[in-house]
């Protein structure tokens, strides 16, 4: 059975102390709860090497928020790969709304960075989803179609090997109202399908993980389903109470 992913993004929030005193209560939780399933802490890359050796579980990684799609240079204020590398990130996000909206990514630059990543076996977390208007207009797959199409011409039709993609619908993020479960399995199934029909990956290894409003209050009717293989949380990752709650919720059903 495949681990359950939980990944935590942290978005432009936190302070060195405020980071550092939730890892060490997570590390204490952790000597009474296992971890079962697949965590992954998702902190401003700032503190990572503040953080990065206080937990040394097997099924807990850290991720950062972004790559550049320079290895290095006269590039100020980017971080890249070989340095996210440097200081031991296994998994990195991209093509996440906020990054498509308020800093022009398009598909094409998305899928540079997710050939970067790769190229340095760091696994890539691909955010991809419609917003309320093109959900609206019947066009949710289309855009999911086009994001993913992108990867494979740039990236190949082994692209999403050892990958992640996160189902994020825009409409959903941040409202505190996460999108209808059955509406959120359509998506999954359609990528999955979609992606094992043109690439060469087995649609069963296609590792598809939601986002959008999760919380402890609704993960479980989102892990009793074999076509979502995971959440990405926002809000609810930046409170250690919610966070462990998800946990506990999630190693209890597994068993």
């Amino acid at each position: 059975m495949n681990k359950f992913i939980i990944a935590g993004n942290w978005k432009l929030n936190g302070n060195n102390i405020l980071i550092s005193n939730f890892i060490k209560k997570l590390k204490m939780f952790f000597k009474t709860h296992s971890i079962i399933n697949t965590i992954i802490f998702i902190p401003p890359i700032v503190y990572i090497n503040n953080i990065k050796d206080i937990i040394q579980e097997k099924n807990f990684f850290l991720g950062a928020q972004n790559v550049d799609l320079n290895l290095s240079g006269a590039f100020t204020g980017e971080i890249s790969v070989n340095m996210i590398k440097d200081i031991g990130v296994k998994y990195v996000i991209i093509g996440h709304s906020e990054r498509r909206i308020l800093h022009y990514e398009n598909n094409k630059c998305i899928a540079q960075k997710f050939k970067i990543l790769k190229s340095k076996k760091i696994i890539p977390i691909l955010c991809l989803g419609e917003n309320l208007k093109e959900k609206n207009f019947n066009k949710s797959e289309l855009i999911c179609r086009k994001q993913i199409d992108e990867i494979i011409t740039i990236v190949g039709k082994n692209a999403f090997q050892n990958s992640i993609i996160a189902y994020e619908p825009i409409w959903a993020i941040g409202t505190g109202q996460a999108a209808d479960l059955k509406y959120v399995i359509k998506m999954h199934k359609f990528i999955k399908t979609y992606i094992s029909e043109n690439s060469n990956i087995n649609i069963h290894d296609v590792i598809v993980q939601y986002g959008g409003s999760v919380n402890e209050n609704n993960i479980e009717q989102f892990f009793n389903t074999n076509d979502i293989n995971g959440v990405l949380l926002g809000n609810s990752a930046l409170i250690y109470e919610k966070f462990t709650k998800i946990i506990k919720i999630t190693n209890k059903l597994r068993y």
